[in-house]
Order: C-alpha cells, then sequence, then structure tokens
C-alpha cells in the first residue's frame, strides 16, 4: 500500500492544457507549495509538511509526468517545459483559491520552481530552491570525468527511444541507484516509501525521461533568453544545498546571486534528500524564508 501524508487531504486539481495533477493538501494558514525532486514524489516532504502545516496551508502535487498526475505523451517540446510545469502549478493553486504563494521545489521540482519565479514573479512571494543549480547553469558546471555524477542528465537527453527503452528494462536497477548514492545515510528512505519510489518512477519511464530531455532542450532556451534579457528572480530566495561547488569546481552562491539579487545560500551536511535526512533544517530554512 502506498504511504500518504497522515492527515492531508488527497485531490485531483487543473493543471494546464487538460493535465491534472494528484496533490495533498493540509495544514491552514498562508499557502506554501513543495514540489518533489527525481526519483520521488510529494512523499518526500511527509516530514517537512508535517511542521509546517501547524501555521500554512500545505500542497504537496506531483509534478506531471510523475506520481499519480498525468503523464501526457511527449508530442512537442513544450509539454514537459518547466514554463508548462511551473504553468500547472500557479494553475494547481489558484484552483485552491491562492493566486500568491510561497514556493520550495526540491531537485527537478526545484527547476520547476526556478521557472514559476521568473515567469510569475506576481504570483510566487517567496521561493525555496533545495540542492540545483539552474538548467542553464548546471550544464556549464559539468566538466570531464566529474560529469560522471550525473550521467543520467547526458542519457536521458538522448533522442527519444535509446533512453526510455534502456531504462525501462532495468527500471528497479536504474531508479534505484539514485535512491541508494545519493541518499546520506541507510536511514533516510524507509523500505515502504523506498518502494513507493521505485513503483512510480518504473510507471513514468516515458515522461520522466521527457522531463529530463527537456532540460536539455526547451529549458536552456527559455533560461538564456531570461538571463539575456535581464530578467531576474524579484523575490526573496533561499537556496540550500550540498557543496557541490567545492566537489565540481565552481561557486554555487555566485551562481545564484546571478539569478537572485535577494538572495540566502546555505550549506548542507545532508545528502541530496535532505527534506527526509534533516527535516528539521529544511523546515527552519523555509521558516526563515518566509519572514524575509
Amino acid at each position: 500500500m502506498t504511504p500518504t501524508l497522515p492527515g492531508f487531504e488527497y485531490l485531483r486539481l487543473p493543471g494546464v492544457d487538460g493535465v491534472e495533477l494528484a496533490a495533498a493538501v493540509g495544514g491552514h494558514g498562508s499557502p506554501v507549495v513543495l514540489l518533489h525532486g527525481f526519483p520521488q514524489t510529494h512523499l518526500m516532504w511527509r516530514h517537512v509538511a508535517e511542521r509546517l502545516a501547524d501555521r500554512h496551508t500545505v500542497i504537496c502535487p506531483d509534478l506531471r509526468g510523475y506520481g499519480a498526475s498525468d503523464k501526457p505523451a511527449a508530442d512537442s517540446p513544450g509539454v514537459y517545459a518547466k514554463r508548462t510545469m511551473a504553468a500547472d502549478v500557479v494553475a494547481l493553486a489558484a484552483a485552491l483559491g491562492h493566486d500568491r504563494f510561497a514556493l520550495v521545489g526540491h531537485d527537478r521540482g526545484a527547476l520547476v520552481a526556478f521557472r514559476a519565479g521568473l515567469d510569475h514573479p506576481g504570483t510566487v512571494t517567496h521561493l525555496g530552491i533545495l540542492d540545483v543549480v539552474p538548467t542553464l547553469d548546471m550544464w556549464d558546471v559539468l566538466h570531464g570525468v566529474s560529469a560522471a555524477v550525473a550521467f543520467h542528465l547526458y542519457l536521458m537527453a538522448q533522442p527519444p527511444g535509446l533512453p526510455e527503452t534502456m531504462i525501462a528494462g532495468s527500471a528497479d536497477a536504474f531508479f534505484g541507484s539514485f535512491l541508494d548514492a545519493w541518499a546520506g545515510g541507510p536511514d533516510a528512505l524507509p523500505p515502504d516509501v523506498r518502494a513507493a519510489y521505485l513503483r512510480a518512477s518504473r510507471a513514468a519511464v516515458p515522461s520522466i525521461v521527457a522531463d529530463y530531455r527537456a532540460s536539455a532542450t526547451v529549458d536552456i532556451e527559455h533560461d538564456r533568453a531570461d538571463l539575456d534579457a535581464g530578467t531576474r528572480l524579484t523575490m526573496p530566495v533561499t537556496v540550500l544545498q550540498q557543496d557541490w561547488g567545492a566537489q565540481l569546481g565552481y561557486d554555487a552562491s555566485a551562481v545564484w546571486r546571478a539569478w537572485a539579487p535577494d538572495l540566502d545560500h546555505r550549506l548542507t551536511e545532508a545528502g541530496h534528500f535532505m527534506a527526509e535526512e534533516a527535516p528539521e533544517e529544511v523546515t527552519a530554512a523555509i521558516r526563515e524564508l518566509l519572514t524575509r
């Protein structure tokens, strides 16, 4: 049986272009939307969402293409563009009566949150980013053998067909390798949660690949256009990440400051799945963000 967020209501809500998103909604107060990463679902927020719900309406959707949300065919480059996925989030919040909300994303969800902040500055009041750099910068900071840590980015950037076939042929081994390698410790992902992530990912190979393929194509175009136009994040931004700059040889704070003038950049000792490994630290960072 798939785990759920205790005390949260499960809804299906409209995104854009006829897509529906599954979301867990709980708590009362000003709205905070939490977006999950790869290879996960909204369940990654189970500890943080419970803590935030004492003061906020907390909305945890599965991104399009993931979990229990719709998985439209990628019949055009824009279907899984972060611009489209960000529009889903804005539409979902509006369906719940929220025309302004704070937004926090992890991994793939952080790239969606980043795009939402750029495209919808009047809607996103505060922006939290966990363990990524923007798409355009992501490709720039990967060099030589150090890029092996992100081999999946290159695999899923290939034209349709081969990546989907290769991953589907050994889905549990593929997705499980990230769950194991990226966790900061063996207790980060309980067996039932790990199993739920594998089931969800196994059932979503084409859409997950399409999400990643968009980050090697249309998402780069959108980021570059904004960078050239001088578009920046106007809301308070908190970035919490591992020390990837030291590992890959770049200044992570400087990368983010180029996009976010009002920036609080923090490093963590937790692993990639920090919302599950260090929920108190992540919750505290979000609470502090919301006071700015």
